[in-house]
């Protein structure tokens, strides 16, 4: 089997991902992932397709991250990872997205209108 090439996005976050068969590494910008989150929330949040098909072991996974927080890179990495088992295996499909995880999140920061202080937030008003 070849290197699986995918793509996952969460709000300004892009993880490129590349999966390959091993013994169940995940290096996120050169780093473990253990290293590179400091929260054990976000390690399992990207580990969380893998535990779904029972496949933590079988693939060593590199990802090349950028943009966003923690939180939302955690995110693009799941869906990265999600859609990469399903290019592998067809049959992981159904359960991966039960739980969710083949849905890109659409929601994005909205934009600063002019005249406006942020988004929606208008300037204070002075009567006098």
């Amino acid at each position: 089997m070849d290197v699986t090439n995918t793509i996952g996005r969460r709000k300004t976050s892009v993880a490129r991902l590349y999966m390959q068969p091993g013994n169940g590494d995940i290096n996120v910008n050169g780093k473990t992932v253990k290293d590179y989150f400091n929260s054990d929330v976000l390690e399992i949040i990207v580990r969380q397709p893998l535990v779904k098909v029972d496949q933590a072991t079988h693939f060593d996974i590199k990802v090349n991250v950028d943009g966003g927080g923690p939180k939302g890179q955690a995110e693009a990495i799941r869906l990265a990872i999600s859609r990469a088992l399903c290019e592998v295996d067809a049959e992981h499909r159904p359960a991966l997205k039960s739980e969710g995880f083949m849905t890109r999140d659409p929601r994005m920061v909205e934009r600063k209108k002019p005249g406006r202080r942020k988004a929606r937030r208008s300037f204070q008003f002075s009567k006098r």
